[in-house]
């Protein structure tokens, strides 16, 4: 296998940098580039590539030099080891080839996140993948399925490329610069790392992937069976479910009077406790700053999970938890709908350590022995008509409020 300190002939260089030869040369002599006895390397023309779109950036050649010298363009070394774009097509020959048409295949390019302007410029490995989706459609799957998998599908990509880039330069970059390793030893030494590490991210996803697939199936297949609301036609993207906002009281202070590291340790801390002890059926959504959106198919389990799960915190900021169940449009991981509203107005309306519930949710739960469920009347919420039937939810025999 080709290394970054594999010697290549300048034209290749070129080819691969997309920079004159002349330009190289130049480079080189202004000691831009690391060219150590006249060899050119993978790594020299990633090196290249990187300068010229700081250059089409508008950076100057003095503030170049100073990156290269301190090994801030070393990472792009590492770039060698991904897969080079092949042949492009155009949309008209992708169609014909795949047997989709047009305007799909640039509404998927365009999910994909790839600029309008560049949907005429489609790989050989897009167009397999196109014909990948081409045929689940053949075999019966909805477009709108479809559609919405692949924007999932592209969001949690981006999600782990950026997460895989962003941790490499901060665990592995960084350190070197710091360490003033020299630029050249640097590319090689990240482009080695590297090299051991990407084969095992498509084994490690797949099996992540097959762990969740397997989970979910179980949990689509008892809910069939659980489900309260019949399926409609009407409506087949709308699911039944119990919905949860947490979120930390007094967060915005606590940053100005603890500082911003301070605050993202404490919502990392925050956001790992609610995933470690959230119950087998329930799912975490998205988290947006200090707030965290679960949903669950178990009302009971996930209102007896909200209780116990803030008594683990007796320090500011400390968590409160809304609970609301009701219908909701599943759309690309989301969901949507005046349900999923109106929880978020609740939780705007608890106290810290307080867990409200709407009526829905008590009337779901039924008798327990383990809750205590405390009618507190109904409440004017911002953005909903009629007033909403709250209750505080504790432990039984104990009150928390």
């Amino acid at each position: 296998m080709a290394t970054a300190d594999d010697p290549i002939s300048i034209s290749e260089a070129s080819r691969r940098s997309g920079v004159p030869v002349s330009t190289l040369k130049r480079w080189a002599g202004q000691k831009l580039l690391e060219v150590e006895g006249g060899t050119w390397t993978a790594a020299t023309a990633s090196q290249a590539r990187v300068i010229h779109r700081m250059r089409e950036r508008g950076h100057s050649l003095r503030e170049i030099r100073g990156a290269v010298r301190d090994g801030r363009l070393a990472f792009g070394s590492v770039e060698e080891l991904l897969p080079a774009p092949t042949r492009s097509h155009s949309r008209a020959e992708a169609a014909e080839i795949v047997g989709l048409e047009e305007d799909l295949i640039e509404r998927v390019m365009a999910l994909l996140g790839t600029p309008m302007a560049l949907t005429d410029r489609i790989t050989d490995e897009d167009v397999a993948a196109l014909e990948r989706m081409a045929g689940a459609l053949r075999n019966g799957f909805p477009l709108i399925a479809l559609l919405q998998l692949v924007r999932v599908y592209a969001q949690a990509g981006r999600k782990i490329a950026e997460a895989e880039v962003r941790l490499f330069h901060l665990f592995v970059h960084e350190p070197m610069i710091r360490d003033g390793v020299p630029p050249l030893v640097m590319a090689e030494d990240m482009e080695r790392m590297a090299s051991e590490l990407l084969p095992t991210v498509a084994p490690v996803l797949e099996y992540i992937h097959g762990r969740y697939l397997r989970f979910y199936m179980e949990q689509d297949v008892v809910g069939h069976m659980e489900a309260d609301l019949p399926l409609t036609r009407s409506h087949p993207d709308r699911v039944s479910m119990a919905f949860c906002f947490v979120d930390l009281t007094g967060f915005t202070r606590f940053t100005e009077e603890e500082g911003d590291e301070q605050a993202l340790d404490l919502v990392e801390r925050f956001v790992e406790t609610v995933e470690a002890t959230l119950p087998a059926d329930a799912t975490i959504v998205k988290t947006i700053g200090d707030e965290v959106m679960v949903v669950s198919s178990e009302p009971r389990m996930l209102t007896e999970w909200a209780v116990g799960f803030l008594t683990m915190f007796d320090e500011r900021p400390r968590p409160r938890v809304a609970i609301h169940c009701g219908g909701a449009v599943y759309r690309d991981g989301d969901y949507f709908g005046s349900d999923v509203n109106l929880t978020h107005r609740v939780v705007a309306r608890a106290l810290a350590g307080e867990v409200l519930v709407t009526r829905p949710v008590v009337d779901a739960i039924g008798e327990t022995v383990y809750l205590d469920l405390e009618p507190i009347g109904e409440v004017a919420l911002k953005g909903v008509p009629e007033p909403t039937e709250l209750y505080v939810a504790t432990a039984a025999n104990v009150r928390m409020r």
